[in-house]
């Protein structure tokens, strides 16, 4: 049987970058249920609201919705379980000091195939302020208005 090769996007966390500064991020293998997985083929999942916690040297992802499988009948999974990640342990020890001694919170902010294993990239995250967020969005704005501006010019 052959393996698919490359990275496949399953779903995005925007919501992440709105609130919260990333400042590293790091990639996880996650471990799931095998209607769990047949759910994310279909893109059933939602990353809005989740985040993720270390528990005795491990680290957990909460809040991730993966819908039921259509077909998974009795061996159907716990939509907001608890989902633990694969990281290696000095990289785990790195995110717990840093969660610990700075505030940060990890947070996830994608979920893809990898060589057809899920992975989900997690972020060092620091929350924005109302003036941080404000500041993006006028950024954002003045780029948008800029790049009006030039394919309006050329058009002459």
């Amino acid at each position: 049987m052959a393996r698919e090769t490359g990275i496949k996007q399953i779903a995005g966390n925007r919501k992440a970058y709105h609130d919260y500064f990333i400042d590293e991020t790091f990639e996880a293998g996650i471990v799931l249920a095998g209607t769990e997985v047949k759910s994310l083929r279909e893109g059933r999942v939602n990353l809005r609201d989740s985040y993720a916690e270390i528990r005795g040297g491990e680290v957990f992802l909460l809040g991730m919705h993966i819908s039921p499988y259509a077909q998974g009948n009795v061996w159907n999974h716990e939509p907001l379980r608890p989902r633990k990640l694969l990281l290696h342990a000095r990289e785990i020890d790195r995110i717990a000091g840093k969660v610990n001694e700075r505030g940060y919170t990890i947070v996830p902010t994608k979920l893809y195939f990898k060589d057809g294993r899920a992975k989900v990239e997690i972020g060092l995250a620091r929350g924005k302020k109302l003036y941080d967020k404000r500041a993006d969005m006028a950024a954002r704005d003045a780029q948008r208005d800029v790049e009006r501006a030039l394919r309006g010019r050329g058009e002459e």
